[in-house]
């Protein structure tokens, strides 16, 4: 089900995540990219559930070794792979069509895996992150660039209803897809964040687990690091 709805709300993807966010969407990926920046330097970097690879093409500002990129729509990566080729990276980032949860990778290949707005789209989000720590080397970072849920008065309110009703109209008058703009704010309302995702961090076997709300906690940006579990 989410395969086919990404696959059809492709063509208007970027232009509506810009749009409903009013542009910070970007703000918050070069955040999570300085913070990979500030631990590795020219980092092997798997990118989870790339969509069209804004955040891949986001972290060659960091001059990456490689970056191997993976999602289950194959619209999402046509897409990804037409502004790869335009902005002529396509020597550095390479897409494949996979599963998050069944990564085709081997153990202990790449400094950091990423995500943004992908881990509440598994169909097992333990499962994913535990695969995302399998192919880490030791010290290898996971970073999930994530909505939550704001909790401050009058924040979370006004959230609340923009997120329930003024995004799922305007997702849906320029998507055309029904569904797809539903069931972004179901995905987020049901995604276990701030502690929950931490503590899921954890039972995943990573150590020194943190989090770094954004925009009075839109969103957030988890981090933990790949450690032997004693």
């Amino acid at each position: 089900m989410v395969e086919s709805m990404f696959d059809s709300i492709a063509w208007r993807y970027d232009f509506l995540n810009h749009f409903l966010s009013f542009g910070i969407d970007h703000l918050w990926r070069r955040k999570a990219i300085k913070i990979i920046s500030e631990s590795f330097k020219n980092p092997h970097i798997l990118d989870v559930a790339t969509g069209t690879a804004d955040l891949a093409i986001a972290a060659m500002n960091i001059n990456p070794v490689k970056i191997d990129g993976i999602d289950i729509s194959e619209g999402m990566l046509e897409i990804g792979r037409k502004k790869i080729k335009e902005r002529g990276y396509s020597g550095v980032i390479t897409l494949q069509k996979a599963d998050s949860e069944n990564i085709p990778f081997g153990e202990n290949i790449f400094d950091v895996a990423m995500v943004a707005f992908g881990v509440r789209n598994f169909a097992d989000p333990l499962k994913g992150l535990m695969e995302m720590r399998r192919i880490l080397k030791e010290d290898g970072m996971i970073l999930v660039l994530e909505f939550s849920r704001p909790t401050a008065f009058p924040f979370r309110h006004i959230y609340n209803f923009y997120f329930r009703r003024i995004l799922p109209f305007f997702g849906r008058l320029f998507s055309k897809d029904k569904s797809a703009y539903t069931y972004l704010p179901d995905s987020v309302s049901k995604f276990p964040d701030n502690e929950n995702f931490l503590s899921m961090l954890q039972s995943a076997g990573f150590l020194y687990t943190n989090q770094v709300k954004l925009s009075g906690g839109i969103a957030s940006i988890y981090t933990a690091i790949k450690k032997p579990v004693q």
